[in-house]
């Protein structure tokens, strides 16, 4: 019998991720903005809500069968014990069929109120997802640089929902979003790593020795930290944006970046439960990052392109 706390309702929040849907929905509303500024409209209109809508259904299906997948993972992770599936609150069965009706329904809806591109590409986006990137994580820690692949299509998908095309910019907006992932990602896996090893989940925090684990994180997420910065400047040299955006971006870019190298000290004592400290910091300059540049990017973008 349902408790109070574990309505269906509140069943089905947990279910479609809403902290993750946000973010994916902000990051494709800049990207439909700047694609529809490009083309010399307003980007405030109808088909921008519908665009988002659609986007919504098949993010939230996305997740739906991720945690259908992974079930009985989650089951032995003390943050996602609880989730509605991995304790049969909501069987399989109705799981499967919620996520596949949001993910085909959502994006037959994307095809139809913008364009087929946007709607093939949000499909092959959460295929690519479920199909590849969730069995992944059991078999190899390369699973991080695959699933890297699918969350960075927001990028494409707003330009694409405004424009009908993918473009640089575009393109530009999709290196962004995937080279952001990786401290942010290797934040996440250092912070739970006890977690995700006793779950059988393949991260570069997961690796034995503990001292490898510890320098292949690190490594990664000063690589990408440092890579952030040309990546997060490529708006401006395709004059998507202008000087203050790239201003903005350097600063931004900064922070990430020395965040990151205060994360280089879980080389020293891998096993130091102070280092979640370290993690958790990361962490929160990366989700804070994030907003901070696409808010610099929507005041400071420009109009029709030429290309």
């Amino acid at each position: 019998m349902r408790t109070r706390s574990h309505s269906l309702l509140s069943d089905y929040a947990v279910l479609v991720k809403p902290r993750v849907s946000l973010m994916v929905i902000i990051y494709a509303a800049a990207s439909f903005y700047l694609g529809s500024l490009a083309s010399g409209i307003s980007p405030f209109h109808l088909g921008l809500v519908k665009a988002l809508f659609g986007i919504s259904l098949v993010t939230a299906g996305s997740s739906v069968l991720n945690q259908a997948l992974e079930r009985t993972t989650d089951r032995r992770m003390p943050r996602t014990a609880d989730r509605p599936m991995a304790q049969h609150r909501i069987g399989l069965a109705h799981g499967l069929i919620l996520g596949f009706l949001l993910v085909f329904g959502g994006s037959i809806y994307l095809t139809l109120v913008t364009n087929p591109i946007t709607g093939m590409l949000t499909l092959l986006t959460a295929v690519s997802y479920v199909a590849i990137y969730t069995p992944l994580k059991r078999i190899t820690s390369l699973n991080t640089f695959i699933g890297a692949f699918p969350g960075a299509v927001p990028g494409l998908i707003g330009w694409t929902a405004a424009r009908g095309v993918i473009e640089w910019p575009a393109v530009a907006l999709f290196a962004i979003l995937f080279v952001w992932q990786f401290p942010h990602f290797m934040a996440i896996g250092w912070l739970y790593r006890a977690d995700y090893a006793h779950a059988g989940i393949r991260l570069a925090a997961t690796q034995q020795p503990s001292s490898e684990a510890a320098r292949s994180s690190a490594l990664q997420a000063l690589f990408y930290a440092v890579l952030m910065i040309p990546a997060s400047l490529w708006p401006t040299w395709l004059h998507v944006t202008g000087i203050p955006y790239a201003v903005a971006a350097i600063v931004l870019d900064a922070g990430y970046l020395a965040a990151t190298i205060r994360f280089l000290r879980i080389t020293r004592a891998p096993d130091d439960p102070e280092n979640r400290i370290l993690a958790r910091q990361l962490l929160k300059v990366s989700v804070i990052y994030l907003p901070l540049l696409l808010l610099a990017m929507i005041v400071d973008a420009k109009g029709r392109l030429i290309f």
